[in-house]
């Protein structure tokens, strides 16, 4: 089963799209992973890469809900206003969201999070407490730091693009500590990365596989956005098996 989901945080609604397993529950309820996007990113990501894992993990008997942050895809608020506080507050509220739905186990929700969605989902583990916590090529602070041009902050927002980059998300991001966060996690972590990624390098997903005390997947080949067939079928076979407790 797959339906349109809406929550509403700090009163602008936040939309996405929850996938449940067919047929009856079990009697605990199935277990579920609250996806997170990246930067500019939305509920679908490149590839329908977040659309195909959620059908993945369906049949598997694993539900999901992807959702575009606000600022974001179709929710509400605008881009300009995005801080990596607010996503965590959106996450927060996502699961939630999620725990209260019939059918689904509140006590095993699970989080994955691609690029600053990666970042964000290790700043918010220590608050939601997922069943477990998946990375794809997560970001650090320093992917932000070009935006600071000479060392500055722009006065209002930076044009990226296209996209209106707020003065409050520079001033917060560089100032995180992620790696600290992941660290304090003591749950069930994984971290799955492209080899040849040249916009969240390779060590960084090894630094928060170090700090998580967790294993880390290298993808042969695979940028960050895991650009063919072969690098997604892997990159989601391999995903399913740590969400589904298979490795």
């Amino acid at each position: 089963m797959e339906a349109f989901a809406q929550f509403t945080v700090e009163g602008q609604r936040v939309y996405g799209m929850l996938h449940v397993p067919d047929g009856d529950a079990p009697a605990q309820g199935w277990p579920s992973v609250v996806m997170l996007h990246g930067f500019t990113g939305h509920r679908m990501e490149g590839h329908r890469n977040f659309v195909l894992l959620s059908r993945l993990l369906a049949a598997r008997g694993v539900a999901s809900l992807r959702f575009d942050f606000r600022g974001s895809g179709e929710s509400q608020g605008d881009f300009s206003e995005m801080t990596v506080s607010r996503e965590v507050q959106d996450v927060v509220a996502a699961f939630e969201y999620v725990r209260r739905q019939p059918g689904l186990d509140p006590q095993r929700v699970m989080l994955l999070g691609f690029s600053l969605g990666g970042l964000v989902a290790a700043l918010s583990a220590g608050e939601v407490r997922p069943h477990r916590l998946a990375l794809w090529a997560p970001a650090l602070p320093d992917l932000w730091l070009p935006l600071l041009r000479g060392g500055a902050f722009p006065p209002t927002v930076t044009d990226y693009g296209g996209w209106p980059v707020g003065r409050a998300f520079l001033q917060e991001v560089v100032r995180l500590r992620p790696l600290d966060a992941a660290a304090a996690w003591g749950g069930p972590a994984h971290v799955f990365h492209g080899d040849a990624d040249t916009v969240c390098p390779p060590a960084w997903g090894v630094r928060y596989a170090q700090a998580l005390n967790c294993d880390a997947t290298a993808i042969p080949g695979a940028g960050h956005t895991f650009d063919s067939l072969e690098h997604v079928e892997t990159l989601h076979r391999v995903t399913a098996r740590f969400l589904t407790g298979q490795g």
